[in-house]
C-alpha cells in the first residue's frame, strides 16, 4: 500500500493551494450521500464560468490502483503473497484528507480488490474496484500456445519484474524507476510497458514497435508507464535452472522466469546487485552451446499488471459527497441526422444524474442505461464566436458532471474540424449580404452534420 500526492506528470509530495480553488469545501462541512431518488431541485446549477475555472486549474483527485493480473493459490499450510503487492496512489491537487483501507477477498477463480477510502473523520469517500485478477495454481511448465492467450504476455501490455535470491520471499527486489534511474527496490515496484521491437536496419540502430505476443528470442523494450524512461532494446530469454536458453521461441507466460540480454552484447544481461541495476556477463556452457550460465541477480520473474485510475474533482460541490460509483467512458459513437449530431457514450456506472460537458458547455444529455448515455453535440458557434474563420481544429475535453457539481474527468476529447475558407477583408465585412451569411450558415450546418472527429487524448 502506498500513498502519494503528485501532479499529472510530477512525483513527490505537493500541498493543496486553496487560493487556486475557491470552491474547495472545508473539513467540517457536513457529509451527504447521493441517492438515486434524491431531489436535486435545491442544488445550485453548475455554470459555464465555474467549469471554465475548473478546466483552468484542474483541482482533480485521482485514485490509481496497480496490481498483478494473476495470483497464485496457496495449498495446505502455504502462504503465498501477492507479488508484486497491490499499490494505491492518491494523486492530484484536490485532496485534503485521506485514509485508505484494503480488505482481503475470498479465494475464487477470479476476484477483485476493493479499496474503501475514508476521510480522517470516518466519512466515506467511496469504494473503488480493481480489474479482475485470475487465480492460478502455479506457473505453467509446458510449452505455451495461443490457446492460453489470457496467460501470455502481449506487446503493449504492462508488466512487473521481480527477483528473489535463492527463492526467499524476504529477498524480493522489484525493478523500479526512482528519480529517472532504474533501481532494484524492496519497497515499491513500477509498471512497465513491454514493447515488441522489430529491427529496421541491419545496424540495429533503428527500431519500430509492433503488436503481437511476446515470444522468447524476441527483441523487447521496457518503458516506465509513469516517467517514460526506457531501457535499451533487449532479447528476452527463457530461464531454466539458472541457465538462459538461447533456442527457445515459445510465448512468454505469467510468472515465467526470464532473462534480458542486451542486444548489442552477446553475453551481457540485465542484473541487480543490492539496489543497483547492472550488466552481468554470462558464462557459456561447455556441454550445451544453446545455453549460458547466469547468476541469481540476472533471473527475473515476469508478471502482467493492471493500472486502474479514477479521476474526479469536488471543487464545484457545496458539500462533500460519496464519489462512487465512478462513471467510466470506454468508447464514443457519433451519429448524424438532419442538422443535429448525437454522441453516444459507452461505459460503466452511468446514472440519470450525469450531464455531458464539451469543455465548459453543457450538452443536452439523455440517460439510456448504466452503460449508455446519449447527448446532443453543442454547435461549434457556441464554443467559439469566430468559428467561421477558424483555421485550426477546436478540441475540447469531455467531462461528466453530476448534478451536485461533482466532476468526473475523462481521457476523451472532441474535435471540431475547421472549414476550408479564408476570412473576408476588413473593408468588406460590412458589405456582406444576407445571402452570403445564409450560404455560410448552410455550409456550417453541413460541416456540423458530417465532419466531426473523435480521438483519445494521449
Amino acid at each position: 500500500m502506498q500513498d502519494q500526492r503528485k501532479g499529472d506528470r510530477e512525483t513527490g509530495l505537493a500541498t493543496v493551494d486553496s487560493t487556486e480553488v475557491s470552491h474547495l469545501y472545508t473539513s467540517d462541512a457536513c457529509f451527504t450521500h447521493l441517492r438515486e431518488d434524491q431531489n436535486f431541485s435545491s442544488l445550485p446549477k453548475v455554470s459555464r464560468d465555474s467549469v471554465r475555472q475548473y478546466l483552468q486549474f484542474r483541482p482533480d483527485q485521482s485514485v490509481i490502483i496497480l496490481h498483478a493480473k494473476v495470483a497464485q493459490k496457496s495449498y495446505g499450510n502455504e502462504k503465498r503473497f501477492f507479488c508484486p503487492p497491490p499499490c494505491v496512489y492518491l494523486t492530484g491537487h484536490g485532496w485534503k484528507l485521506r485514509q485508505e483501507q484494503l480488505k482481503d477477498t475470498d479465494k475464487r477463480k477470479h476476484f477483485r480488490l476493493l479499496l474503501h477510502l475514508f476521510h480522517s473523520g470516518g466519512q466515506e469517500i467511496g469504494t473503488f474496484n480493481s480489474r479482475l485478477i485470475k487465480v492460478i495454481s502455479k506457473p505453467s511448465q509446458k510449452r505455451q500456445s495461443m490457446k492460453n492467450a489470457d496467460l501470455c504476455i502481449s506487446s503493449g501490455s504492462k508488466v512487473s519484474l521481480f527477483n528473489r535470491l535463492r527463492s526467499q520471499t524476504v529477498s524480493t527486489r522489484y525493478l523500479a524507476v526512482e528519480d529517472g534511474a532504474f533501481v532494484a527496490s524492496a519497497r515499491q515496484w513500477t509498471a512497465f510497458t513491454v514493447m515488441l521491437v522489430e529491427e529496421m536496419q541491419a545496424t540495429h540502430s533503428e527500431y519500430t514497435m509492433c503488436d503481437s505476443y511476446i515470444c522468447y528470442g524476441c527483441v523487447v523494450q521496457l518503458i516506465c508507464t509513469d516517467s517514460g524512461v526506457a531501457l535499451p532494446p533487449m532479447v528476452i530469454r527463457k530461464v531454466n535452472k539458472q541457465h538462459a536458453c538461447l533456442d527457445v521461441d515459445e510465448p512468454v507466460s505469467q510468472l515465467h522466469k526470464c532473462a534480458f540480454q542486451f542486444r548489442d552484447s552477446s553475453h551481457m544481461y540485465l542484473c541487480l546487485s543490492n539496489e543497483k541495476i547492472i550488466q552481468f556477463q554470462a558464462s557459456p556452457c561447455p556441454k550445451e552451446t544453446n545455453k549460458v550460465l547466469l547468476n541469481d541477480g540476472s533471473c527475473w520473474t515476469i508478471i502482467g499488471t493492471e493500472v486502474v485510475e479514477y479521476t474526479f474533482s469536488e471543487s464545484l460541490t457545496s458539500h462533500p459527497t460519496i464519489i462512487s460509483p465512478v462513471p467510466v467512458i470506454n468508447g464514443l459513437e457519433l451519429n448524424g441526422g438532419g442538422h443535429v449530431a448525437m454522441l453516444e457514450l459507452h461505459g460503466e456506472n452511468f446514472s440519470p444524474h450525469l450531464k455531458v460537458w464539451f469543455g465548459n458547455m453543457q450538452a443536452e444529455t439523455m440517460f439510456r442505461s448504466s452503460r449508455s448515455l446519449l447527448c446532443v453535440v453543442p454547435d461549434v458557434s457556441i464554443l467559439s464566436g469566430e468559428w467561421r474563420w477558424m483555421r485550426q481544429p477546436i478540441t475540447v475535453p469531455l467531462s461528466l458532471i453530476r448534478l451536485d457539481g461533482l466532476i468526473y474527468r475523462s481521457s476523451y476529447s472532441f474535435t471540431y474540424t475547421p472549414e476550408h475558407s479564408a476570412p473576408s477583408q476588413a473593408n468588406g465585412t460590412a458589405e456582406r449580404t444576407a445571402d452570403s451569411d445564409s450560404l455560410i450558415d448552410t455550409i456550417h450546418q453541413e460541416f456540423t452534420r458530417t465532419n466531426f472527429h473523435l480521438f483519445m487524448q494521449s
